[in-house]
């Protein structure tokens, strides 16, 4: 019965619509897919939907919103925002049995020929013929590519290259098919390349297919290709989702000025694009202007009120700025909209860490690793908050797992997988001496010379020679968990005088997050450098590593040092003339840069000014020295110098002038 309803519809579609050249062909690639499937038997018959790929694209674009970042071969024919044009629902049967099997089959074979009969009606496809009968052959073979049946597809562009090899649309689409194949295929990519590369030899001046080639290119990782094809459609023909397409690689090439342009060229197409608005917010961000990130994220909102990616963007730029309130605000909305959004988990719970909330802070770790058991930053920064709280088993039983995940060969270490085997042995030292007073230990003498250097250049724990430190013994316990309301009132009020003192440290300008757990660190630090000075003034002796001296100016920083150890276990806080010889002769990087190429350090741009001004009046006593005579025409120049390029020619005639007049 089934048989005869499938053989009544397709009979009834053929004599109305279509040519049975056409309907045969089709008939026979879907048996095909059957045939291959059913021998298989597990295998799921895949769903005819043209919409099933590009809806799992909105699916990961549904919470950051706009228009897909890639083009699809449907996509240049509606708005640069419409949704594809084709639309009939997934099927969820699966194959039992040869009459499941035909009822499938005639149900997709009718909504096939009926999506492909609207398509060739409208020419709703890349490079329409005049001809109505190829017109049909070709609309059959792009709803099979719509439908995920892409080997269906070649097999039917294929046939029709047999009789007009230069048939532009069925070249074009089987490149496309080659490409929706899988790029991890290689042989795949070659050919979608070769078919998209001979179409623009037939069609140079089409720019749609210069961008399709682009997104075949940049999964390759062959970016500068990719950027020259975007570059050249948009000279065929500017559109504001090339230039969001172009921004996009440029933004993954980190070239984050140029990317910036780039957006910015397609918001002046077509404003409202949250995508794009967020992207030209994450290229301030990258540069280190956090303000102007923050109104462009805020914009991107504006357009889009549930944006995900745009609150914890923001959330990430006030974290950056040393805003905790609004940063806090900003990713609680992330959460309210998606209370599993991984990434605003991760990123708030790395901000409560460096707030000093570590119990805060572990709940979002543990909640990111529930979501994403493998997830390197979470496992990691979930070991050093126990760690951090004197939670030692918990806190190197969280390292051990990041240290079990070994990079692929030619893949890349992570950072958390690189400081993780310091950070181990760093807990096992910590927790060996948990019992010991803390004057009767020091960590720049017992632990060895090359791991302390490679810790603190963040090297790869490639240490010959090294011996472990001894794991965790069952006598020494953690450190148990106090109640503030437990201590005595004198030692209440001790903490809290030391909070008040911590806090003055903090710095008041942009870009300092402020630590709670730092600052009381420092403010004990201070009261006991009170303690000790008032016992030197008392006693002139000390008590340091087990011995009795004189107390020495180092003997206070030490205090300092050693607080500020205890306040952050992830640090690595050394001083440099206890390292070894080698290692201080090869030299440390303790330079800080204000500006360093588009990255502008925010915490310190108030110095800029300062600095700026101090460099000017370096050049003039220079000038004044070795080329007087041109001295007030180089000083005109400084006075129009306001940045840091500025400075780059003056500074160039500056040391020509003088070498010609050494010569």
């Amino acid at each position: 019965m089934r048989a005869e309803k499938m053989a009544s519809a397709t009979g009834t579609c053929c004599r109305c619509c279509w040519g049975a050249p056409a309907l045969g062909q089709l008939v026979l690639l879907l048996l095909l897919g059957a045939v291959r499937a059913a021998l298989a038997l597990t295998e799921q018959y895949p769903a005819l939907s043209l919409l099933k790929q590009e809806l799992h694209r909105q699916q990961r674009q549904g919470q950051a919103g706009g228009c897909p970042q890639a083009p699809d071969w449907g996509e240049q024919y509606s708005a640069e925002c419409d949704s594809p044009l084709l639309h009939f629902h997934e099927s969820d049967c699966e194959l039992r049995g040869s009459s499941s099997c035909e009822s499938l089959l005639s149900l997709n074979t009718e909504k096939i020929l009926s999506q492909a009969k609207s398509l060739a009606e409208q020419k709703r496809f890349p490079f329409a013929t005049d001809n109505d009968n190829t017109n049909e052959d070709l609309a059959i073979a792009y709803v099979l590519i719509g439908s995920g049946l892409y080997d269906e597809a070649i097999r039917h562009f294929s046939t029709m290259l047999q009789e007009d090899p230069e048939l532009v649309s069925a070249i074009y689409g089987r490149g496309i098919a080659y490409g929706k194949k899988g790029l991890h295929d290689i042989n795949n990519a070659e050919l979608a390349l070769y078919e998209l590369s001979r179409v623009i030899s037939l069609e140079p001046d089409r720019p749609e297919v210069f961008e399709q080639r682009a997104e075949i290119l940049s999964p390759l990782g062959r970016i500068s290709e990719a950027l020259a094809d975007l570059t050249k459609a948009i000279q065929l023909q500017p559109s504001a989702r090339l230039y969001r397409h172009r921004g996009t690689l440029y933004f993954i090439s980190e070239d984050y000025a140029t990317a910036h342009e780039d957006f910015q060229r397609s918001l002046e197409l077509n404003k409202n694009q949250p995508i794009a608005m967020l992207y030209k917010g994450l290229t301030f961000f990258h540069r280190g202007l956090l303000k102007e990130a923050i109104e462009s994220f805020k914009e991107a909102l504006k357009q889009k009120a549930d944006f995900i990616d745009a609150y914890k963007s923001l959330g990430q730029a006030y974290r950056e700025l040393g805003n905790f309130d609004a940063a806090t605000e900003s990713f609680q909305k992330a959460l309210l909209l998606n209370q599993n959004h991984v990434q605003t988990l991760q990123l708030r719970g790395m901000m409560l860490y460096h707030h000093g909330s570590l119990d805060e802070a572990l709940k979002n770790f543990k909640r990111c690793l529930q979501l994403e058991p493998y997830n390197e930053v979470c496992q990691y920064m979930k070991g050093l908050s126990h760690v951090a709280m004197g939670q030692f088993y918990e806190g190197i039983k969280a390292q051990t797992k990041v240290m079990l995940n070994d990079p692929l060969p030619g893949q890349k270490a992570s950072p958390e997988y690189l400081k993780v085997k310091y950070l181990r042995e760093y807990s096992r030292y910590l927790h060996a001496h948990l019992d010991t007073p803390l004057t009767e230990y020091n960590v720049d003498t017992d632990l060895p010379g090359n791991f302390k250097d490679h810790w603190a250049k963040n090297l790869p724990f490639l240490i010959e020679d090294y011996e472990e430190q001894p794991g965790l013994q069952p006598h020494i316990k953690d450190v148990l968990f106090q109640n503030f309301e437990s201590y005595k009132p004198e030692v209440q009020e001790l903490v809290c005088v030391a909070d008040r003192l911590g806090s003055l440290m903090q710095y008041e300008t942009p870009g300092f997050l402020p630590n709670k757990r730092i600052h009381r660190a420092m403010g004990l630090a201070a009261l006991e450098v009170m303690q000790a000075v008032q016992r030197t003034w008392a006693n002139s002796k000390v008590r340091m590593n087990g011995k009795t001296r004189l107390m020495q100016w180092r003997d206070m920083f030490d205090i300092a040092v050693k607080w500020r150890r205890i306040a952050d276990p992830d640090q690595p806080v050394l001083w440099l003339d206890q390292m070894p010889a080698r290692s201080l002769s090869r030299g440390f990087n303790n330079h800080i840069n204000l500006i360093r190429g588009q990255v502008i350090n925010v915490r310190y741009l108030e110095y800029f000014e300062k600095i700026l001004h101090f460099i000017k009046d370096r050049i003039l006593v220079y000038h004044g020295a070795n080329n007087p005579k041109g001295l007030l025409e180089v000083r005109e120049a400084l006075e129009n110098v306001h940045k840091v390029e500025d400075l780059l020619p003056i500074m160039k005639v500056s040391f020509a002038t003088t070498f010609s007049s050494c010569g």
